[in-house]
């Protein structure tokens, strides 16, 4: 599809256009998952041709006119938004469907002249009970807020990430869940949360400003088929989508939350 450069600012139709196509270290995320089966995340899409794609996290493939964009993010109210930096133009945004959930979605925005262009819905695991304004070590349970993301990592090659890559086998998890699925791959690809933790140093790095009473190690990595620890977690193909969308340029950040407190 064409992107017009009247609705589409640079950056964005860089992104678009790219996603078109396109030592064990036990995070706190998953140290004891839980199992809630997602649905398949990873199916891919055929052409007419016949050819198979991956499936895309640009935003929507239908470029909406400027009237048509939302001016701020869907489901943010006042209370998130003030935490969303001026200057960001790429939004994670991380909804439970209740504060008890462990089952998610997650969508990423791209700011484009206009407003914010929507990418695709991808389904999430975060942590076994669910969320908290106020975590803590071994709570079971993911932050909520605004976080920046800015470093990266894995077990597995960079993908084509903009973000600084960390690749390490120290990134490797085994066992399983609380219900047998296997957590091996967990770690393949991730991104860190700047949640109690230095930014700009690899995902291994184990500062925590907050203290050590305050949890960290909170990725957002490779799904396993079930709740997590306290990390957020998508399919292994949409991870790598996300790694490939991230630009620093772009400020990005990940809202993380449950629809209600969100909507604060």
């Amino acid at each position: 599809m064409r992107l017009h450069r009247p609705y589409l600012s640079a950056t964005a139709a860089l992104v678009v256009a790219a996603l078109g196509i396109t030592a064990h270290h036990l995070t706190e995320g998953d140290a004891h998952p839980a199992h809630v089966r997602a649905g398949s995340t990873e199916q891919s899409a055929t052409t007419a041709a016949g050819e198979s794609v991956p499936p895309s996290a640009a935003p929507s493939a239908t470029v909406q006119s400027r009237s048509q964009l939302p001016f701020e993010l869907p489901g943010l109210g006042p209370k998130t938004l003030a935490h969303v930096p001026a200057d960001t133009r790429q939004v994670l945004v991380v909804t439970g469907t209740a504060k008890n959930s462990a089952s998610s979605q997650a969508v990423l925005w791209q700011r484009v002249d206009g407003g914010w262009l929507r990418g695709e819905v991808w389904a999430a695991h975060n942590g076994y009970k669910g969320w908290t304004d106020k975590h803590y070590l071994g709570d079971l349970h993911s932050p909520i807020g605004v976080f920046g993301l800015t470093d990266a990592g894995g077990r597995l090659a960079d993908p084509g990430t903009k973000l600084p890559y960390h690749q390490s086998g120290a990134f490797s998890v085994s066992g399983t869940g609380f219900e047998g699925e296997a957590l091996a791959g967990s770690f393949d690809y991730i991104v860190a949360l700047n949640y109690n933790r230095q930014p700009g140093t690899s995902p291994m790095d184990g500062t925590k400003p907050l203290g050590e009473s305050r949890g960290g190690g909170i990725w957002i990595h490779v799904d396993h088929g079930g709740p997590t620890h306290a990390c957020i977690s998508l399919s292994k193909a949409h991870m790598k989508q996300l790694l490939r969308a991230l630009d620093p340029a772009d400020h990005p950040v990940a809202v993380l939350g449950d629809a209600a407190s969100l909507a604060h």
